[in-house]
């Protein structure tokens, strides 16, 4: 048991295999081919993004951003050089991957147009898409062109890297910001919140 848990991909693939046999205990293998099986397995593969994505945007806001000024000078590098551009990474592609997993869903369930025009009956559900759809352009094209000034991935002048980490911040707190309604849109949406 020890030897899968010394390894992020066997840990992974573990988790599938119990879940592999928890669709065929639960039978749900039989439903595999409706249009239902397939809606509910996008849903499933939009929230597994959605929290890879928020629950980054939290660590970064909450744990990391705060922690840096106690860490030690000599310290800094481990952060800036290994932990962050691989966070950063897996932050920009669930985030990608939250937008365009909820937008095949969307198009699965033929509410698409509704929610993204805020029609009564989807207005939580495109609300809280239109939010993410800013968080998700926040991410690609304001926090990770910064961050990379920051990290120096882009080697840019001391001023320039102060300006880029000040913006990426703010993009960040703004992402956390909008994070907040937008689960509260996504839940109300089959929840009955608004």
């Amino acid at each position: 048991m020890g030897a899968i848990f010394q390894s992020l991909g066997r840990t992974v693939t573990a988790g599938v295999v119990i879940l592999v046999v928890m669709i065929g205990v639960a039978g749900a293998h039989n439903m595999m081919g409706t249009e239902a099986y397939w809606a509910f397995f996008m849903r499933w593969l939009h929230i597994l993004s959605g929290v890879m994505w928020i629950g980054l945007l939290w660590y970064f806001n909450f744990v990391q951003t705060p922690s840096m000024p106690k860490i030690p000078d000599e310290q800094k590098p481990a952060v800036s050089k290994v932990i962050a551009p691989t966070a950063l990474f897996w932050f920009r592609w669930s985030a990608l991957s939250t937008v365009v997993t909820g937008l095949l869903l969307a198009g699965m369930m033929h509410y698409i147009v509704q929610a993204l025009t805020l029609q009564p009956g989807a207005r939580a559900i495109g609300t809280g898409m239109w939010l993410a759809l800013v968080m998700a352009f926040n991410v690609w094209f304001i926090i990770w062109p910064n961050q990379k000034k920051v990290l120096g991935i882009v080697q840019v002048e001391a001023a320039e890297k102060a300006a880029a980490a000040k913006l990426a911040g703010m993009a960040s707190r703004f992402n956390t910001m909008l994070s907040i309604p937008m689960l509260y849109c996504m839940a109300a949406q089959s929840h009955g919140g608004f």
